[in-house]
């Protein structure tokens, strides 16, 4: 056999591939340090510095003597009535407002879901309250619910007295009908979306077996709708917490009992500089946003897990 020279054979370049390959890897890294390091800035400096100032100041007496107290403000503020009673009215409004604007917003999406008359002018209807400024929410509101409102003049044709309604024992009422108004239309667009995802091919199985309405909806629909409940669930839950902007514009800093909710609470040590007291709020706030939230992972976990991938 002729023996080949070994000068004959062209060495290969090994690395010269994987050399292109991490040239544009480490460009690549370079791309993103870049593109990430303004978000982590922003981010550092309007959320996480911020919140590490509220530490700071729920464990210190005053911003003068800076002297470390650990749990006085909170043993002080669960003490306060003040706080009790804002505490009391923001869960009530939240435990009322949340799961109706859940249940109806579900229940809207599963009217509109089937074949109705003026479908389309049904979801606008729904749809409008998002267009219409929170000002002239609130005007609206003080219209129907004055005294001398809407509301009284049509009850007067049965013989209902007159009612103050914001300095009523139904004043939670009133803010409730405006809350579910306002992001009905919202939550029905999110639940219209996650029904569109569903499986045709699983109802139709469903209903060839002679599935009830009902069957379909508990077994099929509402598993796969469980991620979507969970996210339209917390948003409704942040949108209850805020909805001081509309209490404030009806009532003012100090309004009836019945509406005075944490942000009132908030607001007011904020304009009297009570920091110590604002933060420790602020703080057992986000403690029971916290657990809430992860009290429905787990629930939407249980209830959809066997239904992922």
């Amino acid at each position: 056999m002729k023996q080949i020279s070994k000068k004959t054979i062209k060495p290969q370049k090994r690395h010269a591939l994987p050399r292109l390959f991490r040239g544009h890897v480490s460009r690549d890294r370079l791309v993103s340090i870049a593109m990430f390091w303004p978000s982590l800035l922003g981010v550092t400096v309007f959320f996480i510095i911020p919140f590490l100032v509220v530490c700071y100041y729920a464990v210190i007496n005053n911003p003068i003597q800076h002297e470390f107290v650990f749990l006085k403000n909170f043993a002080d503020l669960l003490q306060n009535s003040s706080f009790r009673l804002a505490a009391k009215n923001t869960l009530t409004f939240s435990a009322v407002a949340v799961p109706l604007a859940v249940s109806l917003a579900l229940l809207l999406a599963l009217v509109l879901e089937a074949r109705i008359p003026l479908k389309s002018q049904f979801r606008t209807f729904f749809l409008s309250p998002m267009m219409v400024p929170v000002a002239s929410i609130v005007l609206i509101w003080q219209v129907l619910f004055h005294y001398n409102g809407a509301v009284n003049d049509w009850l007067a044709i049965f013989g209902v007295a007159k009612i103050d309604w914001l300095k009523s024992e139904y004043n939670q009422l009133v803010v409730v009908l405006l809350f579910l108004w306002k992001n009905l239309g919202y939550n029905m667009i999110l639940f219209m979306a996650g029904l569109s995802n569903i499986p045709r091919d699983l109802l139709e199985v469903a209903e060839v077996e002679g599935a009830t309405p009902f069957f379909k909806f508990w077994h099929i629909k509402l598993r796969f709708l469980s991620p979507t409940i969970l996210f339209v669930t917390i948003l409704s839950l942040i949108n209850s917490f805020k909805v001081f902007r509309e209490i404030y514009l009806l009532t003012g800093d100090y309004p009836y009992e019945g509406l005075y909710m944490l942000q009132h609470f908030m607001n007011n040590n904020f304009a009297s500089l009570d920091y110590q007291r604002l933060s420790a709020a602020a703080l057992l706030m986000a403690v029971v946003m916290v657990v809430l939230i992860a009290i429905l992972f787990v629930a939407e976990d249980k209830l959809g897990k066997d239904v992922e991938g």
